[in-house]
């Protein structure tokens, strides 16, 4: 085989990648960027765009049919599921072919092939050897697909294959209450299907604040089936749908659940296998993401990785980020230490919730600290939107907030915006709110501060 052709930098995956090609080329360097495809990455092709593209027309319809409670009588004539699906897939086509051009014109050497290291900072994609001074590692995760006996006879759908239908079916199983399938399953309830949760943890999103996963559990389980504490532990096909068999990991009691189609949504691997990171000396943890460092170094100089394939933070603002401080440690002598102190992340499930820092779990024991909880009607505007089952929750000493109800996600914004910026609670209740809007609701939080319950 000829000698590996060389690079100043290459990088791997174009999703928050890209963003340290964009510095690399900015420099003058010569660049390769490897991605097996498509361009763009998890976020744009099967992560965040699609799915928020398809969940906004699901907010939508549980307003309408909600809307009773307001003294508003709203009728849903029908839903164009084609359509909705249609929209989410042209958007996302156009939005890969824009990248691919704007690529082009840069003169990046451009690999669309699935690549892996055969050496020390040398890589093979599609029979030819690439070398380079700096690597990045940003290739992502996929779909983790349980070992259920008879899962591989159904088929089934991940959160990559069923941007593919142009029906609804008329029942879905999701397996796993996790971020994705909870979205999911508030998505295809509110096109009309039967859905049924599986959750083999004792409560929906567990990584979230106790509370507020029992209000989305509530919430959720008035329009669908939401059993916690269920594992699946086997598959079959039944005509032309799947029937999933359950076990009860409290009570050891056995189930049936039956839908036209299942969903498995249980986690995320990474990409490192494929990557054959061993081949370069990388070292790994026990469930296969690349080890780094404050630094987001790897365990060999001059190869830095971020984003899913490390596991710290699976979402993409937090990779976009870590993508940041990877190229300016490869690029300054002073080193930047990625903090996780106020990275933020949403669920858009209905209610969505949001959180930023830690639980009140996870602050106990370890801090002296403060509890503030208010819900929607405290805040007149909430009153109006006559909100009931919501909560806005703050622990204090190491600051942190946790919110379920309708926005959560820019309402949290204003807790990111003071922890980023080294302020504390005096920050947000000594600046002006406008009244009546949803913001006071924070407010109302933090003047409810008290010692914890014991």
């Amino acid at each position: 085989m000829d000698a590996a052709k060389a690079f100043d930098v290459i990088v791997i995956g174009s999703g928050s990648g890209a963003l340290v090609a964009d510095r690399a080329l900015w420099q003058g360097l010569t660049l390769a960027l490897v991605d097996k495809g498509p361009l763009g990455g998890t976020c744009l092709n099967v992560g965040c765009v699609p799915s928020k593209m398809l969940i906004y027309p699901a907010d939508r319809l549980v307003e309408a049919r909600e809307a009773a409670k307001l003294g508003v009588q709203a009728e849903i004539i029908g839903v164009d599921f084609g359509a909705i699906m249609s929209r989410t897939r042209e958007l996302v086509r156009r939005t890969r072919e824009e990248i691919r051009g704007s690529l082009s014109r840069t003169g990046v050497a451009l690999y669309e092939a699935e690549g892996h290291f055969v050496g020390d900072y040398t890589l093979e994609v599609a029979g030819e050897r690439i070398r380079g001074k700096r690597i990045f590692i940003a290739a992502g995760a996929r779909p983790l697909i349980p070992p259920i006996p008879g899962l591989e006879q159904i088929n089934y759908l991940t959160n990559e294959t069923l941007l593919g239908l142009d029906e609804a079916p008329e029942s879905l199983i999701a397996i796993g209450g996790g971020f994705i399938g909870v979205e999911y399953a508030h998505f295809f309830s509110a096109m009309g299907s039967r859905v049924t949760i599986l959750q083999q943890e004792r409560r929906l999103v567990p990584e979230e604040e106790l509370e507020l996963s029992l209000i989305l559990k509530r919430r959720l389980s008035q329009r669908m089936d939401v059993r916690t504490d269920t594992e699946a532990i086997e598959a079959r096909r039944d005509g032309d749908g799947a029937v999933i068999v359950t076990r009860n990991v409290a009570t050891g009691g056995r189930g049936e659940f039956a839908a036209e189609r299942v969903l498995v949504a249980t986690g995320r691997r990474p990409n490192t296998d494929l990557l054959r990171v061993e081949a370069a000396g990388l070292e790994t943890t026990a469930l296969g993401f690349l080890k780094v460092n404050g630094y987001l170094e790897t365990n060999k100089p001059n190869i830095w990785a971020f984003g899913d394939v490390i596991g710290k933070e699976m979402f993409t603002h937090v990779a976009n980020q870590e993508a940041l401080v990877a190229w300016h440690n490869s690029s300054h002598e002073h080193k930047a230490e990625m903090s996780y102190r106020a990275a933020p992340h949403a669920v858009f499930a209905y209610p969505p919730l949001a959180s930023v820092g830690l639980t009140e779990a996870e602050a106990k024991g370890k801090f002296h600290y403060l509890v503030g909880k208010a819900d929607y009607k405290q805040a007149v505007r909430g009153e109006a939107m006559m909100e009931t089952d919501t909560l806005a929750k703050a622990i204090v000493d190491k600051e942190s907030g946790h919110i379920i109800g309708p926005y959560a996600e820019m309402l949290i914004q204003e807790v990111v915006d003071v922890m980023a910026n080294e302020g504390n609670v005096n920050s947000i209740t000594a600046a002006m709110h406008i009244h009546p809007a949803l913001p006071e609701i924070v407010v109302a939080t933090l003047h409810s501060l008290r010692e914890p319950e014991t």
